[in-house]
């Protein structure tokens, strides 16, 4: 699961998109097993690897397809909600006739048309970033760069640094500028200062990827791929790491933007911020020292060296509405080489996910007009409040937190509030200029709307009805700011939420995951907001200290796993996630036990008691097949721990799971009860 930005990502994003509701016309009725047997690996022991035991069978008929880079629960839906769901939406929009301009109908069958329209895209080459790239070649100076950089982030080219806009921090109610550390192509330093193998090669590869695309582009620049390689290895070393960033205290520094300026006087903020319309005297920086020794750098650094490396941006951000072989190279680099993805997807399927990333919203719309009961919206509202209620009883019964803390935790835990299915209330897209032919610029429209719709919440207050995710995604998220929790039509489905299973299998999957996301508004981050979203300290001293105990405890434990050879969990990246996943467990499981109080023993089910399929609904929500290189990027980057981890590593602490499965002391899957850790 997600938990939503501390601080908004940058403007450079892709635009998600909203659209109008209408009443319901079909649902979705295929009934399918709460749990399949035949996903068990009877050879394998389930207090030695869980995993193995529940989804062995699984894993061995399901291989991961050619097209992916690993393949699980996840994967499946969101593929049978894109690729067969959305296609049939989309199939039937282009078979309308007389579409109004600017009617969403138009938008979607034109822009997926403008994908599918390969012929116009090959002839027309790289003409469409033939004005970008004039402006790069005519800077003369580090100013000319600010300018330039500016311009090009509103269509999401990324640079050095970047602003985002999202609700302040300390003043929940009101958006606010945010500027922070960007520009790095491999994603996170660690890729540039590891000297692992696999790692190595992935350097490798990159200054050829570079070097490739120059060449498909006829830039006549020499050796661009070592060039941008070192320069990046320079910013990186500059760059606060992933583990570094979850820290929402350290990295709120807000001030008049013209102390920004002072900060980066030679790389202009004033011109950087000018070019993207962007009119406010208060900005929170996420790094200080960053910006002023990236100041010195950028003083210090050719600037032919820093006009390659934004030529190297603008082709690497737009490589996928380019002719083919920039796009196979694209992929050949970011989805082979990082991630073992072995083939692209047909261009249809990649013209409905192109489709999706850009009209998401009014996809997201007849998505759960067609495939998401109103019905549902009742049941699960009722298990959000009952996972609500178990989770103050926790509170109560917690030895580790004094009584004037739980009254705030009680208090921030009644406070949450909840979306489920699709908005409330939707966009008007209408005037994003969407072209049959013209695939660069629908793209580039739609960036332009995205960017223009952030920077006007400037200084404005909170829509605290807005989504940060399409009701198709198979997904969910907490965000601290609203102390709201979200969950998407796209993952109330089979194997997470199943009408049709019995509700041990449906406490372990959906259940679960609703407490998994309450719980991310009480981990190492979410602790650190009050009821109303605020970054405000509401622990005693000792109370905190009893906490960070605890969670050291468990990044420790997450920190001696190693997933692939030399590549451990890194326990302080998945904290967060990690806490979730145990609390989630045992609110969902103490939530479903409260459920039979005064019921009559569910008969057991293919030879599992309701507390053993309670730990099935868990394990099968997670199986996954991934690839060595998707492993490994994930560990780098990822702030979830691998899938067979996330069913593995909360068990043991588990003595619920002991005794459902009759484990002995000293097996695999138990722990000593000095080692359990229980944090809610």
């Amino acid at each position: 699961m997600k938990t939503a930005a501390f601080c908004s990502a940058l403007l450079t994003l892709s635009l998600t998109m909203g659209g109008c509701k209408n009443e319901k016309e079909e649902t979705d009725t295929t009934k399918v097993p709460g749990f399949d047997i035949s996903s068990l690996d009877s050879t394998a022991k389930a207090c030695n690897d869980f995993d193995s035991y529940v989804n062995g069978g699984w894993k061995k008929k399901n291989p991961i397809p050619g097209t992916e880079s690993r393949w699980g629960a996840f994967g499946i839906l969101d593929k049978e909600n894109k690729e067969v769901r959305l296609r049939g939406i989309i199939n039937e929009i282009t078979e309308l006739k007389d579409r109004k301009k600017g009617s969403e109908e138009q938008q979607i069958a034109d822009y997926y048309q403008s994908f599918l329209d390969t012929a116009t895209i090959e002839k027309r080459g790289l003409a469409p970033l033939k004005s970008y790239l004039d402006k790069i070649n005519a800077i003369t100076s580090l100013k000319d760069l600010a300018a330039v950089a500016g311009e090009m982030q509103k269509v999401g080219v990324a640079s050095v640094t970047g602003f985002g806009v999202d609700a302040d921090l300390r003043n929940s109610k009101v958006n606010v500028l945010y500027q922070g550390q960007s520009g790095l192509s491999l994603g996170e330093k660690s890729y540039y200062e590891r000297t692992d193998s696999s790692t190595l090669k992935v350097r490798t590869e990159f200054v050829k990827h570079v070097d490739k695309m120059f060449s498909l582009a006829a830039f006549p620049e020499a050796n661009p791929g070592k060039t941008i390689l070192d320069f990046e290895t320079k910013v990186a070393k500059l760059q606060l790491s992933n583990v570094e960033l979850r820290d929402p205290v350290k990295t709120y520094n807000k001030m008049a933007f013209s102390d920004l300026e002072k900060l980066l006087p030679d790389f202009d903020q004033k011109t950087l911020a000018d070019k993207q319309d962007i009119k406010t005297d208060t900005v929170i920086v996420q790094n200080k020292p960053y910006l002023q020794n990236l100041n010195a750098l950028l003083k210090a650094t050719p600037l032919a060296t820093l006009k390659i490396y934004t030529k190297w941006q603008l082709l690497s951000r737009f490589a996928g509405f380019l002719p083919k072989s920039f796009d196979q190279e694209d992929f050949r680099f970011f989805n082979t080489v990082m991630r073992g993805t072995k083939e692209q997807k047909a261009r249809v399927e990649r013209a409905i996910r192109s489709t999706d990333a850009l009209l998401g919203m009014p996809l997201g719309k007849l998505f759960a007009k067609k495939y998401f009961p109103e019905e549902d919206k009742k049941k699960v509202s009722d298990m959000i409040e009952n996972v609500r209620s178990v989770y103050g009883e926790r509170i109560d019964k917690l030895t580790w937190m004094s009584d004037s803390t739980k009254a705030k935790a009680h208090k921030k835990l009644k406070a949450f509030t909840y979306k489920i299915g699709y908005p409330d209330k939707w966009k008007d897209y209408s005037s994003i200029d969407i072209e049959a032919d013209k695939l660069f610029e629908n793209a580039i429209s739609a960036s332009l709307y995205g960017h223009k719709e952030q920077i006007e919440k400037i200084g404005k207050e909170v829509d605290k009805k807005e989504w940060l995710m399409t009701p198709q995604t198979v997904n969910a998220y907490y965000n601290p700011l609203n102390n709201e929790v979200v969950f998407p039509a796209g993952i109330l489905q089979p194997p997470f939420y199943n009408r049709n299973a019995d509700d041990a299998i449906n406490y372990g999957g959906i259940i679960a995951v609703i407490g998994h996301e309450f719980t991310h508004g009480f981990d190492d981050q979410g602790s650190q907001f009050d009821d109303e979203g605020n970054l405000k300290n509401w622990w005693t001293a000792s109370d905190r200290a009893n906490f960070d105990k605890l969670t050291k405890k468990y990044i420790d434990y997450f920190s001696g796993i190693e997933a692939l050879p030399g590549f451990k969990i890194n326990g302080a990246l998945t904290i967060g996630e990690n806490v979730a996943d145990l609390g989630g467990l045992t609110l969902a499981y103490y939530a479903l036990e409260k459920s039979l109080k005064g019921k009559a023993e569910p008969a057991p089910i293919d030879g599992f008691n309701w507390k053993q399929r309670f730990f099935l609904g868990w394990a099968q929500v997670w199986h996954m097949n991934t690839t060595d290189e998707a492993l490994r990027n994930q560990i780098q980057t990822d702030p979830h721990s691998p899938a067979k981890d996330r069913i593995n590593g909360p068990l043991p602490h588990l003595k619920e799971f002991q005794a459902a499965w009759s484990c002995a002391p000293g097996s695999k899957m138990v722990l000593p009860d000095s080692a359990k850790i229980v944090i809610w």
